[in-house]
């Protein structure tokens, strides 16, 4: 173990819709305007449209550094947010998200939809397994993530999350609760972190 993990990037995992409820969308712009007031940077998929380009676009207004990273394949359909202060293209999903998760010291996560869900799910798996110790946030706005919370309250209750294999997590329904719970669970940085990862693509 080296010294403990600070947080200065966060990345933010989100939908590339904004949602029908507006709700969604103020969420997005306070996360990312709060993540540059506290001079942390932003890191994203890389996409201009729906919460990704929201999230991003508070960041920097507000003078923040904000990292995008999209694959090719998406360049067209995301629409990159080309004023990011770095947007990396890569070539595929594995890349980035690899990247994504090297490039920060925790994780959020906002509303969104299958893509959302899979990178986020992903990180749990990585947490459960003792792969990385990072920090995670799942910002429930609304109550939108509800029924998946509701779902590992059912695997555990039917015996698929076994004891020794919770799953290490913090839910915030507020925005304005997100960083204060990120910096309070600071953890001890492993070198390996991600060694192990990048063994994992």
């Amino acid at each position: 173990m080296s010294d403990i993990r600070k947080i200065e990037r966060v990345c933010v995992y989100c939908g590339s819709s904004t949602g029908d409820d507006p709700v969604f969308v103020h969420a997005a712009e306070a996360l990312g305007a709060a993540l540059a007031r506290e001079g942390i940077e932003l890191v994203f998929g890389g996409g201009s449209c729906g919460l990704m380009g929201a999230v991003a676009q508070a960041a920097l207004a507000q003078g923040g550094k904000v990292t995008g990273i999209i694959p090719s394949f998406l360049d067209e359909r995301e629409i990159a947010l080309s004023s990011v202060t770095d947007l990396q293209v890569v070539p595929d999903m594995h890349t980035r998200k690899r990247l994504m998760f090297e490039k920060s010291d925790a994780f959020v996560a906002l509303p969104g939809g299958i893509g959302t869900l899979e990178e986020l799910t992903e990180q749990l798996t990585w947490i459960q397994l003792g792969r990385h110790s990072k920090p995670l946030v799942i910002a429930d706005i609304g109550g939108f993530w509800k029924p998946l919370l509701s779902l590992f309250a059912h695997m555990h209750n039917a015996g698929f999350i076994r004891p020794g294999y919770e799953v290490r997590y913090m839910v915030a329904e507020r925005i304005e609760d997100v960083i204060p719970m990120l910096r309070a669970t600071r953890v001890a940085k492993s070198e390996g972190d991600e060694k192990a990862i990048e063994q994992h693509f």
